[in-house]
């Protein structure tokens, strides 16, 4: 899926866009099961808005804005298990990151038509820090996303500044990090943008007649470990490929009570 020059690439930059990861039955298959879990969450009235808050956006417009977004994805429809160990997938994971990768999370975000939420420039490295800094999240897109409805957008290079002190829920000052200081990353359906978790990203409103859907799985190589205790999931530590290292470290240390 990926030379040499991609990998290059992809450590300088901390990201890169690879086409055509997923074909169109694939992207039709995870389109219907993104679909079927916003039915049944409304069924189970477990529905809610997503949409950041913040300063970044005139406080009127916030109130407009809609974002459905849902974790561990990989555990309401099969299509997405079958996605996170993709062979394309893993192509491109095992040059980036290594041999042994695996699954932190999972989740989907659906920017709705005319007012899907934007995204400020953050980190996801708050979120859930890691020791080696190898956490990538690996954006799938379901939909042409281009800058009319809110294509994510990230600064090439910012990885390698670490980490940045970020305000409310973990996102930067929008007055030194606006969104429109990002490079714009154009996709179609069924390209996957790989970037790592210290790489500033974000997205604007999505103000076209389009719904933009995606799926991000989080992805990490084997022996790099959480330096805080958060945000722990059942699937944390799912191995996608190679194999894991560290025989006592196969799971998150908790207890069911």
């Amino acid at each position: 899926m990926i030379t040499p020059k991609d990998v290059q690439f992809y450590k300088d930059n901390g990201y890169l866009l690879v086409k055509g990861v997923f074909n169109q039955q694939e992207v039709e298959e995870m389109r219907k099961a993104v679909e079927g879990i916003i039915l049944r969450a409304v069924q189970s009235k477990a529905d809610y808005n997503s949409a950041w808050q913040g300063d970044f956006l005139p406080p009127q417009e916030l109130k407009k804005l809609v974002l459905k977004g849902f974790h561990d994805v990989h555990y309401h429809d099969a299509s997405f298990m079958r996605a996170v160990i993709h062979p394309n997938m893993t192509a491109v994971l095992t040059q980036i990151i290594g041999p042994n990768v695996q699954l932190h999370h999972s989740k989907m975000l659906v920017k709705p038509p005319e007012n899907g939420a934007a995204f400020p420039m953050h980190q996801d490295y708050p979120y859930f820090p890691h020791e080696k800094h190898t956490m990538l999240a690996a954006s799938v897109h379901l939909d042409h996303a281009d800058e009319e409805n809110g294509c994510l957008r990230v600064i090439s290079g910012s990885h390698q500044v670490g980490s940045l002190p970020h305000v409310g829920s973990y996102f930067l000052n929008h007055k030194e990090y606006p969104i429109t200081e990002g490079t714009p990353c154009v996709a179609e359906a069924g390209d996957v943008l790989f970037f790592n978790y210290l790489t500033i990203h974000g997205s604007e409103v999505n103000r076209s007649t389009r719904t933009r859907r995606n799926v991000l799985f989080q992805y990490r190589e084997a022996s790099d470990f959480p330096t805080e205790n958060t945000h722990f999931d059942w699937g944390m530590g799912l191995m996608v490929s190679g194999e894991n290292p560290n025989f006592t470290k196969v799971k998150p240390d908790f207890k069911i009570i």
